[in-house]
């Protein structure tokens, strides 16, 4: 458990800590152009390969691909920070990102090689209070390794960790006795790699690289279309799928599959613009914006620790996610009506507080609802399967947010007649307000107020759709034993 606790830290560590030494790797290897796609190769590198590792995990053992996945992650780390350019880079970055698609769905597969279904919310919740730490933590501990010892140092950091996790995996997770051979699916984890590639590639590059209407986006999305349709084909053939389809029958996987690409979906839709609210519609410092996220974290740490002890002990979790998810639902709702009402930075803080309360209820139990609705046998799989929606929703999600950002701020900047300049703005973000009247700060800020209402508004129906989901979902009591 330790082990596979170190392992979630890496893969929180290592999604936030990067974003912060940016400028400085562009300052040395220069290639701003190809910046995003430090974050874009191990984005689309790290989510293709998760329901691969899921199915690996299950025909030869969880302790096997740990160590691959491990030692990938820690490899690509170690040429990231000898990297000389900026290609250079974006290759290993891919290469740590095929590591680290294995991080998260192992660790917590692997929870259900040690622990019983009915115990498991207790560790799940662990895990989520970890992760909660972690990504808070991430911003903070890259800016400080950045300005002491270099930017390099970010990727340097995951050696000793992940060794530790790797000598404590070793030593305690057993390896499974030698099975039948089965024939892998590798036709099938090619086509679900390259679909969801072209989707990723799409999202990352619609809007930016090209329009959204034009051939290239039509192409991509024809691409997306086609090769997900021949994957479903060569699934419903292949003797042993990547993801046996029969799954979706079971109305708990599917609808918990669903749900947890929908929570993340609206989880990311919102976060990730909410540092920017608070900086420049509420005119916060950087740090003070960080220290607006506490109380998400302080809630998501109580209720993923205490609620999982608590269903633990009653042996049911539907009420407990019903709650996770409608809290959720409130708090993002609160959200877009605060932004829209233009309220006092200390109300926002209420809405931090439901959102991290709903997260640890909700996040850890839906995990532990899909790993108890299918067979031991299955568990990488369908673990794999939740981590991939998870992924998935989370980039669909930024992309949405972030299309109804551009067309809002467009618009609004269109009303404005040219009294603002938008490409110092689009240049330079939160510096370039120092420049400006205060008459046009207001109008920049009400200008984001209204565009990010929209974004809290889209974040606040997906997740009410997600309970809603979940609220006729049939309950299945938590098993006490790990092979039933």
């Amino acid at each position: 458990m330790a082990g596979a606790l170190l392992t979630m830290i890496l893969a929180a560590l290592d999604q936030n800590i990067v974003n912060t030494a940016l400028p400085r790797m562009v300052g040395e290897l220069g290639g701003m152009a190809h910046l995003s796609w430090v974050v874009t190769a191990f984005m689309l590198t790290s989510t293709t390969t998760t329901p691969l590792y899921g199915k690996l995990s299950d025909l030869f053992g969880r302790r096997r691909l740990f160590f691959v996945a491990i030692l990938l992650f820690l490899a690509g780390s170690l040429l990231c920070g000898a990297a000389r350019s900026m290609e250079q880079l974006i290759a290993f970055r891919a290469v740590q990102g095929v590591g680290a698609g294995g991080l998260l769905v192992l660790s917590q597969a692997a929870v259900g090689d040690v622990v019983s279904p009915r115990q498991r919310p207790k560790y799940q919740g662990l895990f989520t209070g970890t992760f909660a730490l972690a990504s808070v933590a991430g911003p903070l501990l890259g800016g400080v390794i950045t300005s002491t010892l270099g930017w390099r140092w970010v990727f340097y950091v995951n050696l000793p960790i992940g060794i530790l996790a790797l000598a404590m995996i070793a030593l305690g997770l057993r390896t499974p006795p030698a099975g039948r051979r089965r024939p892998i699916d590798y036709a099938g984890a090619a086509l679900l790699a390259s679909a969801t590639a072209a989707l990723l590639l799409l999202l990352a590059w619609g809007g930016t690289e090209f329009p959204w209407i034009s051939g290239r986006a039509a192409g991509l999305a024809a691409s997306c279309v086609a090769l997900y349709g021949l994957f479903i084909w060569r699934e419903l053939r292949a003797p042993e799928p990547l993801i046996r389809l029969s799954l979706f029958r079971n109305a708990i996987f599917a609808r918990g599959v669903a749900v947890g690409g929908m929570m993340v979906f609206a989880m990311m839709g919102s976060t990730v613009f909410l540092p920017l609210y608070f900086q420049l519609v509420l005119g916060m410092s950087p740090a003070l914006a960080g220290a607006m996220l506490l109380p998400q974290v302080c809630g998501m740490v109580l209720s993923s620790v205490i609620g999982g002890r608590i269903v633990a002990r009653l042996g049911r979790n539907k009420p407990f996610l019903l709650a996770g998810l409608g809290l959720e639902a409130v708090a993002l709702a609160s959200l877009a009506a605060f932004a829209w009402l233009g309220a006092s930075p200390l109300v926002f803080l209420l809405s931090m507080g439901l959102l991290g309360l709903g997260m640890g209820m909700g996040m850890p139990n839906l995990t532990v609802a899909v790993q108890n609705a299918v067979a031991h046998g299955e568990l990488g799989a369908a673990t794999g399967a939740m981590t991939f929606a998870r992924s998935l929703g989370g980039a669909v999600g930024v992309a949405a947010s972030g299309a109804i950002l551009s067309a809002r701020l467009n618009a609004a900047y269109a009303a404005l007649g040219g009294s603002v300049d938008v490409g110092a703005l689009a240049e330079r973000g939160v510096e370039a307000l120092s420049g400006f009247t205060a008459a046009q700060q207001a109008a920049v800020a009400d200008a984001y107020r209204t565009a990010l209402t929209g974004c809290f508004s889209l974040s606040g129906l997906v997740m009410t759709a997600a309970f809603l989901l979940v609220l006729g979902l049939p309950e299945m009591r938590l098993r006490d034993r790990i092979s039933d």
